[in-house]
């Protein structure tokens, strides 16, 4: 039954937008290096010509990467045939607030100011990114996605089942609770989601 109320706050999470041409592809920073795989991706795909990473150090990562969250994706995705002058790297935020902020003033600096941002993150964290955005960035155009992988096989030794489900049910609650703070938007949460939260 966990893994049956668990799915539908998997699902909710998910915005399934489609990929579109974008003028600049924004990674956030995370432990899971499926992210930077994916963002790499993206761009050759040629979904977007700039491929931007965002994160400095976060609870699930201190003292797991020799550098920043940003720097480490932004290997990976060289590494994956990604050229290091289509990258711009924000290596200072903790948080999605300051991913956006500190990105705006990277890009300020650089004398962009893109309009269509496509947004990768992990699955489970799509919406509330979205939300916080929004929030934070309004008047953009933003398409979320994230590395297409179900959550039956989701899980690794660094991201075990437990874990993931104890972020997403916070998350949810975040998207409950954050817009009367002035953290994100307002997002719909149905009844069976939000009755699939009080299960688990």
């Amino acid at each position: 039954m966990i893994d049956e109320f668990a799915q539908i706050i998997w699902d909710y999470h998910h915005l399934n937008h489609k990929l579109e041409k974008a003028d600049l592809i924004l990674a956030l920073g995370s432990n899971d290096l499926r992210v930077a795989d994916w963002a790499a991706e993206v761009y050759r795909q040629g979904w977007a010509e700039r491929l931007m990473f965002s994160g400095n150090v976060g609870a699930l990562t201190r003292g797991k990467f020799a550098q920043s969250e940003a720097e480490t994706f932004a290997d990976i995705a060289v590494s994956k045939g990604v050229p290091r002058e289509a990258i711009l790297i924000e290596s200072e935020s903790t948080n999605t607030g300051e991913n956006i902020a500190f990105s705006r003033r990277v890009l300020a600096a650089h004398k962009l100011d893109p309009q269509t941002i496509i947004v990768v993150q992990k699955p489970y964290m799509e919406r509330r990114a979205y939300a916080t955005f929004m929030n934070f960035w309004p008047g953009k155009r933003l398409i979320l996605t994230s590395p297409p992988i179900s959550y039956a096989d989701y899980f690794t030794a660094e991201l075990p089942k437990d874990l993931v489900i104890n972020i997403m049910v916070g998350d949810l609650q975040r998207i409950r609770d954050y817009p009367a703070k002035g953290f994100q938007i307002a997002q719909e949460i149905p009844d069976d989601v939000w009755q699939a939260y009080e299960k688990l």
